[in-house]
């Protein structure tokens, strides 16, 4: 099942999905909703008791649970519990919390403006913009994010056509980029910028998305020409891809005698135009 990966917060708490374009439903992390909606020191405990008597009772909603990969706090996936927004709610009944009935609100707006977003994606654009507006990003630095995203996406695209797996492969390909264009690994540079959850493109200056973006289009245009049809051979063009920025960095820093990279994040820049 084809899907994409998004995270969403509820009150400050952590909820995973999963988009699923064909059925178009989301599917939402069970252990992240029943942290967001109670006090229980182990959800995944809370879960698997609850999950028993929802057993025993006879109620569907826990046969009716999917098992996806989503991505740990540690950067690694596992399969985890999902259920789409129907069963979810069924769940929630089950569940005596006083954020009950604000999370189901919640669900609904959620489940809504995606399927608006699928109707017309430029609502999804829209949305990122008003996110970044009001998280102060200035408005020259939102379209080189925006268009970051654009070119992210098609290299993904690409990178399924030749046959990469989502998850493991994509961040082996990605880091290959990473390596080549700055010096660092995803992890390497996110330590750099003291950011752990956080998105690495939002803590970007203007010239290192711009970097970025050069070393993922020059990637997938390789991979346009080249066709690869191995993991090696896909791993060789991402790193020649981002080789393409790599020198392109390089070139800026001796005519300017400055560092690209850097380690200031969107706190130090105070999302200005830096």
């Amino acid at each position: 099942m084809r899907s994409a990966s998004k995270i969403a917060m509820f009150e400050g708490k952590r909820i995973r999905r999963h988009w699923d374009p064909d059925q178009e439903k989301w599917y939402f992390s069970v252990i992240d909703v029943v942290a967001a909606l109670t006090i229980s020191a182990n959800p995944r405990k809370y879960w698997n008791k609850l999950a028993e008597r929802l057993r025993n009772e006879g109620n569907e909603s826990v046969t009716n649970c999917h098992q996806l990969k989503m991505q740990s706090t540690d950067g690694k996936y596992y399969l985890t519990d999902t259920a789409d927004t129907e069963v979810m709610l069924r769940i929630i009944q089950s569940i005596p919390s006083p954020k009950a009935e604000p999370f189901k609100l919640w669900l609904a707006r959620v489940g809504y403006e995606r399927l608006e977003e699928t109707a017309d994606p430029e609502l999804a654009i829209t949305r990122a913009l008003k996110t970044y507006l009001q998280k102060g990003y200035s408005r020259n630095w939102i379209n080189q994010r925006l268009k970051s995203i654009e070119i992210r996406k098609t290299l993904t695209d690409e990178w399924e056509n030749r046959g990469v797996k989502e998850g493991v492969e994509f961040a082996i390909l990605t880091d290959e980029i990473s390596q080549a264009w700055a010096g660092l690994t995803t992890k390497q540079y996110k330590q750099l910028k003291d950011i752990k959850k956080e998105n690495l493109r939002d803590h970007m200056t203007n010239l290192e998305l711009v970097l970025n973006m050069l070393a993922e289009t020059a990637t997938t245009e390789i991979s346009q020409t080249r066709k690869p049809k191995t993991f090696p051979e896909n791993k060789k063009v991402a790193h020649e891809g981002g080789a393409v920025a790599g020198h392109a960095r390089k070139e800026i820093e001796s005519k300017t005698g400055k560092k690209v990279i850097t380690g200031k994040n969107a706190r130090d820049l105070k999302l200005t135009d830096n």
